[in-house]
């Protein structure tokens, strides 16, 4: 059961997604639900994706579960996180990120 404020989703840099998918494929079995021709999703435990898109950093991105979005940017933002991508819609939902105060990027995502 998904709850507000909890790891939810876990999405990394894909690179050559090709490859990626061959890699975690052949050492662990894994399968995949692709999701266009940059994204691929995974389901081994915690669910996550790699994102093959250019414009993504290099670095993996924590993703947290909202029910109410809008809130939960206001919480972030009032204990000292920094918006970086305002609110935008994706398959499947809407998510915003932010910087921790250490500058790490996290997202947080709710189905509606």
């Amino acid at each position: 059961m998904r709850e507000d404020g909890k790891l939810d989703y876990l999405e990394l840099p894909g690179g050559a997604l090709g490859e990626v998918k061959a890699f975690y494929g052949a050492a662990f079995g894994w399968t995949f639900q692709n999701y266009g021709p940059s994204y691929a999703a995974f389901d081994q435990g915690l669910d996550g994706g790699f994102d093959a898109d250019a414009g993504i950093g290099a670095r993996p991105l924590p993703v947290l579960f909202a029910r109410d979005l809008e809130a939960m940017a206001a919480r972030v933002e009032a204990a000292g996180g920094h918006i970086v991508k305002p609110i935008f819609a994706f398959p499947g939902g809407r998510r915003f990120h932010f910087r921790d105060p250490a500058g790490n990027e996290l997202a947080v995502w709710s189905e509606t």
